[in-house]
């Protein structure tokens, strides 16, 4: 762990058992009264006493839960993950971060840094940073008294804006840094004045509804935990209300004039104290305090000891680049509009992470929000189409997978007393409006989905479509996943719709592609988030136990089925709606944060059909069926030119027959069309550390020769492992058959700048040893990727390797030799290269068209396309930036841009920006297209291991 150390390793294992013994260890026998020995032991305390920092503590944590996990599950039971809160923590942090970033912003953009106008000689001097920590201060109340346990970034973000307010409403006049009469900042006015509420919603994208009731709490807390009388502003005569409409604004006296200040910073300081008194948890004060060590973290590159003292900002934890399963991605991209305030030095400012879900929760308030809850005429007429009145079922349904998807908190559930408004009602209204938008946006694209399968079939009754379970599972799941991901919530992280649902990862993998297609008004960051979440489900969560891949696999490869029998790979049948609504009844709605529903035994599936989980040959429950060709389609691919086939295929049981004809079940048509989605994207994977390495392209043709070769042929490698584990032994494999000099060492350490890298990809490999029958060993384990490579891999793919050598197989390879720790090269194995072509990879959007200039290039939407070409007689041109030269035109700067670019481009021609929409094209792509595309690429071969400035 860390940089490799002994020293290093123990203070990592000191922090995470003594946090995860804090966070698991249960209350002694004397009922309610804690231990007390453990009082004030919180996350901060424990990482200042290990020297570690957030960071790096979240970081190798997952190490830890590997190692550890068997150990914990027989002594706190097996669901100790659940219960310590780990990646809800690590999401936390992240969102601390960001939004104290942003209330920095924001605060800077309306207060001044020091009081000008102080007199020198006064006793009292107040500093616009105890302003500023009193905001922060507040805002943390807010969370812990009004937010509850559903603390999105939306909420978060709401919450932060009406302190603004209160701020601009109770701070003196001689700090403000605006001027109340700016009509760019203050656009919504009234023949009473400034509509302060209105004109903050306008310039950071917030609801004023939501934003009257976030900062009617915020007034609550004030006066419960300040003791603070509140009045109506129209009643107060106070210089900071001047030409504002006062009309529902509260103002407090006395709340922020210097002789009060300490008093109030004191009693909020004593106030989050007690509320975070014996929790292991973040002391969330320390985020405005960017010098605070916690929030530093030491650069470790590769596989080298790095502990050169090399510091970044804690921005990193945020970074897409560095954490692809962060639910904040994507956070920034050249491409992204500003979101300044209008007329302001900020307008220019590039999309932040709060302003990016502050855009998109405006998509779904706006477009979503006002559409019905129940089936529009439309969608019930496809549903009363159906051989038997779908529409009972669909709502019933719904009702029920949203709930456990978005549960309401028990009755039991603690409140916090005084004036306050209870949690579990919070809560519940949050979760209510949650399942609204995930249910509104399920209609209209069902509808839409409909409408193209009808226009298809030539027929309206889609009855194998409209009453497939498992469709409509994963319809729901996509739709709730969305408004998860559109609030950025720290509760329901990704794959827990999955096990809400009941559905699998190979599942909802086959709907993504369609639902972004059949949903136009999607916002781009969104579409981004769905491709990253099909980039996870393909490169590791299909292959794991549980997968109904593996069910289809075993009909189509009868071959592989004792090994998927043998390791328990199998996926167990789809829960019932009946058992989801009992395990909802049962706990009240207070399902834990990610819950594991119980499986039904029975043998036969909601459409009747009799099945076993156990049988080598199986049939995937609540199949599609369809009379019409091409059972399933490659869009993640290709962007086919012709019309998609109807989507009632994609699902079709696997062992029917294809009713696309070619003698093949659907079975063998899905698996076909699956892994030509896992060549795409490993062929994304391998372009990228070719161009990192910078190798040569016959080296990655080898590469991918290779990949493709294991998946066709020794598909068992795959099962419970990363594909990336994959490729980096074909790399590793070709450059020693290809007498280059590259190490396994110089593989990883490059890896680990990849935007997608995992560190406990090449740490963590999965093994059986009774199915490698290596060294008589038995059982299952964890082990690193070179004993892997030698144990494994080679001993299974060295035919393949020696096929890629440079004269032909011959006796010789039997004498490859394995890698050892210290990264021995092997021996030369003559062979005949048989190298398939790579494929031609789409242009990445924003795609950098400059070698020299940072310039990017993104497709014009279809939409904005029509638009232009209605009005053809005007031009249309923006410019973000400075100009290329002192007073020009816009015109002359775009006609400066183009001479520049193609003045120096060697092929003249359109960008290929095919699957941008509907491929892969998530956010590791994209922050790898950048990087590649900025040339910054590492010597591949003896390259000293230096500590490496991340990306900022």
């Amino acid at each position: 762990m860390g940089n490799g150390t002994s020293e290093e390793a123990e203070r990592y294992w000191f922090a995470f058992i003594l946090y995860s013994v804090k966070k698991l260890i249960q209350k002694n026998d004397e009922g309610e009264k804690e231990d007390t020995e453990n009082i004030g032991l919180s996350l901060c305390r424990i990482l200042r006493a290990a020297k570690l920092n957030i960071a790096d503590f979240f970081k190798e944590l997952p190490q830890f839960v590997v190692k550890a996990g068997p150990t914990l599950s027989n002594l706190y039971g097996t669901d100790w993950e659940n219960r310590l809160e780990a990646k809800e923590m690590h999401a936390n942090a992240i969102h601390l971060k960001i939004l104290s970033k942003y209330y920095k912003r924001v605060f800077g953009e309306f207060f001044v840094a020091t009081d000008t106008n102080a007199e020198i000689n006064s006793p009292i001097t107040v500093h616009a940073s105890e302003y500023h920590r009193f905001g922060w201060l507040l805002f943390l109340a807010l969370r812990v008294h009004a937010f509850s346990r559903f603390k999105d970034l939306v909420t978060c973000t709401n919450g932060l804006i009406s302190i603004l307010a209160i701020l601009i409403i109770h701070v003196p006049t001689r700090f403000w840094n605006f001027n109340i009469h700016d009509s760019s900042r203050f656009v919504k006015k009234s023949n009473k004045g400034v509509d302060l509420l209105a004109s903050l919603c306008n310039i950071y994208n917030t609801s004023e509804d939501e934003l009257r009731k976030t900062m009617e709490k915020a007034n609550n807390v004030i006066a419960d935990i300040l003791k603070k009388q509140p009045c109506l502003a129209s009643e107060c005569e106070t210089g900071n209300l001047e030409n504002i409409d006062k009309d529902g604004l509260t103002y407090f006296k006395d709340l922020m004039e210097e002789s009060s200040l300490p008093s109030s910073l004191s009693m909020l300081e004593k106030d989050y104290d007690y509320m975070i008194h014996n929790k292991s948890e973040l002391d969330e004060r320390l985020f405005i305090n960017e010098d605070d060590s916690l929030l530093a973290s030491v650069s470790l590159s590769g596989g080298s000891v790095s502990a050169g003292g090399v510091k970044r900002k804690f921005d990193s934890m945020a970074s897409p680049a560095k954490t692809i399963t962060s639910p904040l991605s994507p956070h920034r991209s050249p491409a992204s509009h500003a979101n300044g305030i209008p007329g302001s030095a900020n307008s220019k400012m590039a999309a932040t992470p709060v302003s990016t879900a502050m855009t998109t929760a405006k998509w779904l308030r706006t477009v979503i929000s006002p559409l019905p809850s129940k089936p529009s005429p439309e969608l019930e007429r496809f549903l009363t189409s159906c051989d038997r009145d779908a529409t009972s079922d669909v709502v019933r349904r719904a009702q029920i997978i949203l709930q456990a998807i978005f549960p309401s908190s028990p009755l039991g559930e603690r409140c916090v007393t005084g004036s306050l408004q209870s949690a579990n009602v919070v809560d519940n209204i949050w979760a209510e409006q949650r399942r609204l938008e995930a249910l509104k946006l399920y209609y209209r694209v069902l509808e839409a989905m409909c409408r193209a399968e009808a226009q298809v079939l030539h027929a309206t009754n889609l009855t194998s479509l409209l009453t497939n379970e498992r469709f409509h599972r994963c319809m729901l799941a996509c739709s709730a996943e969305l408004v998860l991901a559109t609030h950025k919530t720290v509760t329901m992280l990704f794959p827990a719709v999955l096990e809400r649902t009941g559905i699998t990862a190979f599942d909802l993998s086959k709907v993504i592609e369609s639902f972004i297609r059949h949903e136009e008004s999607l916002p781009r960051e969104l579409r981004r988030h769905l491709n990253s979440l099909e980039e996870r489900l393909l490169e590791s969560m299909v292959w794991e136990k549980g997968s109904s891949m593996h069910n289809s696999l075993a009909v189509a490869r009868p071959s592989l089925s004792a090994e998927i029998n043998s390791l328990g790979l199998l996926a167990e049948p789809m829960p019932s709606l009946d058992e989801i609504a009992m395990h909802i009844n049962f706990s009240c709605g207070g399902l834990p944060p990610v819950p594991t529903l119980p499986k039904l035994e029975s043998p036969s599936n909601q459409n009747g059909d009799i099945r076993s989980p156990k049988r080598n040959v199986l049939m995937e429950r609540n199949s599609f069926t369809s009379p019409v060709k091409d059972c399933l389609l490659p869009c993640i691919i290709l962007k086919s030119k012709l019309p998609p086939p109807p989507l009632q295929s994609a699902f079709a049981s696997p062992t029917k027959p294809n009713p696309g004809g070619g003698g093949e079940t659907c079975a063998e048509t899905g698996i076909n069309i699956f892994f030509g989605k896992i060549i795409k994207l490993g062929a994304v994977r391998i372009s990228g550390m070719v161009e990192r390495l910078q190798l040569s392209q016959q080296i990655r043709e080898n590469v991918y020769s290779l990949f493709q070769r294991i998946l066709n042929q020794w598909t068992s490698l795959f099962f419970n492992r990363h594909i990336d584990q994959i490729i980096l032994c074909c790399f590793y494999g070709v450059a020693k058959i290809s007498q280059l000099n590259l190490t396994f060492k110089e593989i990883v350490y490059n890896y680990r700048k990849q935007p997608h890298c995992k560190p406990q990809v090449f740490r963590s490999v999965f093994v059986d040893w009774s199915l490698a029958r290596r060294n008589g060993r038995t059982g299952q384990e964890h082990i690193d990727i070179i004993t892997f490579y030698n144990e494994i891999f080679i001993p299974s793919v060295k035919p393949l390797l020696v096929e890629l050598g440079p004269a032909g197989p011959t006796t010789k390879s039997d004498r490859i030799p394995e890698v050892n720790k210290n990264d021995g090269h092997l021996a030369q194995c003559p062979g005949s290269p048989k190298i398939s072509p790579f494929p031609t990879l789409p242009d990445m959007s924003p795609k950098k068209v400059s070698a020299t200039h940072n310039v990017y290039v993104s497709p014009l939407r279809s939409s904005k396309m029509e638009a232009l070409i209605s009005h053809s007689s005007k031009s249309y041109y923006a410019c973000v930036g400075e100009s290329t030269h002192a007073y020009q035109s816009p015109s002359k700067d775009l006609t400066a841009i183009n001479n520049r670019l193609n003045g120096n481009r060697k092929v003249r021609g359109p960008l290929n920006f095919d699957d941008v929409d509907f491929g892969l094209v998530s956010d590791s792509m994209v922050a790898n297209s950048l990087y590649l595309q900025n040339g910054s690429c590492a010597s591949s071969s003896g390259a000293p291991f230096k500590s490496e400035q991340p990306d900022s």
